[in-house]
């Protein structure tokens, strides 16, 4: 099931780049993921009384809720930095760059939380880099 997911997650983020390169265009970045945060607020509120998960707040221990907070930090700031990149940057070379933190997720992954580093991973990496570096690159305005 974490395939699907995963699948459903990639077409997810390509067709929000994309709508947020053209809802950008003429729109203050922060504005506009002020607009796109009351969505995402209420769908996922939306989808969390649905599933009835709302009686599993007071179940979270205080380490879960300090990472959540700090996901929930970071994640606001890579949105905001993204927004920034799309107003003036091709909608590709953006998401290149982007998705390159997959790289640091590795990275983070191996020495945070002790999942094994392969060599699969690591030329993975060093390929997800060229890839996104080709990219950004190919696009830019000449």
């Amino acid at each position: 099931m974490w395939l699907i997911y995963a699948i459903l997650d990639a077409l997810m983020a390509a067709i929000s780049i994309t709508l947020t390169k053209a809802g950008v265009k003429n729109v203050n970045p922060v504005l506009a993921f002020a607009l796109e945060s009351i969505l995402i607020l209420t769908i996922s509120w939306s989808a969390v009384f649905f599933k009835g998960g709302q009686s599993e707040i007071s179940k979270i221990d205080k380490q879960a809720w300090l990472f959540l907070a700090g996901a929930g930090v970071a994640t606001t700031l890579a949105s905001l930095f993204q927004f920034g990149a799309l107003k003036n940057g091709h909608a590709g070379a953006v998401s290149s760059i982007d998705r390159s933190s997959l790289v640091l997720t590795i990275l983070f992954a191996t020495l945070f939380l002790k999942e094994k580093l392969t060599w699969q991973l690591v030329v993975g990496g060093i390929l997800i880099v060229s890839g996104a570096v080709l990219i950004a690159l190919g696009r830019q305005d000449k």
